[in-house]
């Protein structure tokens, strides 16, 4: 359908965003559509810029492309420009690699990492001409499937999505394409309900239409019972050994600016600090590492496929991979004297040293050193049980100025359990203290020290699922008294820069976050209304939100404060429970208690095992080194490029 989108393209912004035809990109001829039993369409629900880079899609795209019974295309989401102009001359929604219209295919599979994207999905169903809602569609719509981190409580989409897939994509993206191409080979019997069922016994398939959900009369839900041969619970699926998974293999190249332009490669999967904000770390456990041979394969096939100067050695915490040393000097032995640098996105100060800094910058690049305390005191560190000391964080940047640079950006949340003002403004104290200690070190005055801080947003299958949200206001007259503490010293002041966003976003995304099938309604409207994008604050109303909040919950005796800012209690049935990541709830209820004393948990990497479930649920232990590899130097050679199908 390009014929009848090219002539759009002059009338919008960016328009080389929708064209395809990136370097290793795959696009099948009309005899390989026509031949291949499922057809999956992968849409990262944001602009192209933020989704094109997104490591699980990619993942996923090449994986699919490499099955004899599949193909795969991208899609993403259409800026209001161009779906102005779609709904104008009639057509619908399509992919970027083959131009094809999203509704002829079989899956639409949908990667959610933020909950602010779900207003998109709703656009792309409307403008592909599928009914919004799962209960109206047949057999000749798409199955539309959501994963991702957000997937792990689904319940605010089912209203919207047939099927969700929990955890690790790589094989489970392959038993269902199974099970639609055996239902597809049999002449579909039983219809789109009969897929259904069939995908609602798929392992880590988790079917919301087989699932009956019932309230009491004080708001909450009062049982979740399964219907239809459903298990009583979905666990998730988790990729065991990550060297037998190693994409992506032909990193995408953007052919328009995107926030990310680097091979990306990931190190380990799943992390055991404990940290009890990040849904990430734990509905990852447990830990995988990569490597090193696996490592150093990757990157090398990456580089020379793409062509990428900068190879990202990404997991949620990568200085903590057991042979970071090696890896680092030997990728920087193996590519010093070309154009091509390291990075570690995500760093822990307890995990970091100076030498790990200057074998990733030893190419010359020297951007910033990036670290996370999140807490500005000791006190509210214990609470969220990211235990970063002050004085390790003092003498790292110490050591870093010194020896050359001259940035350093640190990561806070603001709102978190137990948070006192003083709490947020200790972080103003840890910023001057840290420009004291660089201009000590370095002996110049030019060194600059950036605070990003976040709203904090409990998140389900964390210890604080159960913790009450901060309100807006509460959020943003913190931040202005930090905003002053900063200014208090102008001699230090001016060398600080401070970004934050307010709280009311923040408070949006814990209502899709830990909301229930009731807050469908609510995304709708607000979609019906005009939202869009709602992770850029230049398209996003809070008064749109609270007003849709208001009109369609309000009816029904709860509230958006009630998903919010409201504690619950140990026996409340909260929406996902149903939902298994592994962890023993027991355990997470355990932890919230013991962040409420200020106590600490350790890492069972390196201590014995604390019970938190997740290893005998998914049958997989930690897997740390030493892995016996080690990393073979190669000759770097220039980039090549080559597409499965060919060209676009």
């Amino acid at each position: 359908m390009f014929p009848d989108l090219e002539p759009l393209l002059p009338r919008v912004s960016k328009p080389v965003q929708y064209v395809g035809g990136e370097l290793n990109a795959q696009v099948a001829d009309e005899d390989e559509w026509d031949a291949t039993p499922v057809r999956w369409a992968l849409m990262y629900p944001d602009a192209y810029e933020v989704g094109l880079p997104n490591q699980g899609v990619m993942i996923l795209y090449e994986v699919l492309n490499e099955r004899p019974d599949a193909l795969a295309e991208r899609c993403y989401a259409v800026w209001p420009d161009l779906e102005a102009l779609l709904r104008e001359h009639r057509v619908p929604a399509f992919t970027v690699d083959g131009h094809r219209p999203v509704g002829d295919f079989d899956v639409l599979g949908v990667s959610f990492s933020t909950e602010l994207g779900y207003t998109n999905l709703l656009t792309t169903l409307d403008l592909a001409g599928i009914p919004l809602h799962t209960a109206d569609r047949d057999e000749s719509h798409p199955v539309v499937l959501m994963g991702g981190h957000a997937a792990f409580n689904p319940e605010p989409m089912t209203d919207f999505v047939d099927v969700v897939a929990l955890g690790d994509g790589e094989e489970v993206v392959g038993d269902i394409t199974g099970v639609i191409r055996d239902w597809k080979a049999k002449g579909r019997p039983g219809g789109r309900a009969e897929l259904l069922d069939r995908l609602a016994v798929t392992d880590g398939c988790y079917v919301p239409a087989r699932y009956d959900v019932t309230y009491g009369d004080d708001g909450a839900i009062a049982a979740v019972e399964p219907v239809g041969g459903a298990p009583r619970s979905v666990q998730k699926r988790t990729t065991r050994d990550l060297d037998d998974w190693p994409y992506p293999k032909a990193p995408l190249v953007p052919l328009a600016e995107t926030v990310h332009e680097r091979a990306s490669v990931e190190i380990f999967r799943g992390c055991t600090r404990g940290c009890r904000f990040c849904q990430a770390g734990m509905i990852t456990r447990p830990v995988r590492e990569r490597s090193l041979q696996g490592i150093g394969e990757m990157v090398d096939t990456a580089v020379r496929a793409s062509g990428f100067d900068e190879v990202g050695l990404l997991s949620l915490s990568s200085a903590d991979h057991s042979e970071i040393a090696e890896i680092t000097k030997g990728l920087a032995d193996r590519y010093e004297g070309s154009n091509t640098s390291l990075s570690l996105p995500s760093t822990r100060v307890d995990a970091f040293n100076i030498d790990l800094a200057n074998e990733i910058s030893r190419n010359g690049r020297r951007s910033g050193l990036t670290f996370a305390p999140e807490g500005g005191s000791e006190r509210i560190r214990r609470v969220i049980n990211k235990m970063v000391s002050e004085e390790d964080l003092i003498r790292t940047v110490s050591e870093a100025f010194a020896q050359g640079w001259r940035q350093v950006k640190l990561y806070f949340m603001c709102g978190l359990p137990t948070e006192e003002d003083s709490d947020v403004l200790e972080i103003a104290g840890m910023a001057h203290r840290v420009i004291k200690a660089g201009r000590a070190a370095s002996g110049h005055n030019d060194v600059r020290c950036t605070i990003s801080i976040g709203g904090f947003v409990p998140k389900p299958h964390t210890p604080f699922q159960w913790a009450p949200q901060a309100h807006p206001d509460v959020v943003d007259e913190r931040l202005r008294k930090l905003r002053e503490a900063v200014n208090s010293d102008r001699r230090l002041g001016r060398n600080v820069g401070m970004r934050y966003h307010d709280g009311k976003p923040s408070l949006i995304e814990g209502l899709l976050a830990r909301g229930d099938r009731r807050v469908g309604r609510v995304i709708e409207r607000v979609w019906r209304e005009g939202g869009r994008f709602d992770g850029w604050s230049e398209h996003f109303s809070f008064e749109r939100w609270t007003e849709a909040a208001a009109a369609e919950l309000g009816p029904l005796g709860v509230s958006l404060d009630w998903f919010t800012t409201r504690e619950r209690d140990r026996d409340e049935v909260l929406p996902w429970d149903h939902l298994d990541s592994g962890l023993e709830r027991d355990w997470l209820w355990d932890d919230w208690q013991e962040a409420l004393a200020g106590g600490e948990q350790d890492d069972c990497r390196w201590t014995p095992c604390f019970d938190c479930g997740v290893c005998p649920s998914t049958g997989q232990d930690i897997q740390v080194g030493p892995s016996g590899t080690q990393l073979i130097p190669l000759t770097v050679a220039s980039p090549v490029g080559g597409n499965r199908f060919g060209s676009a």
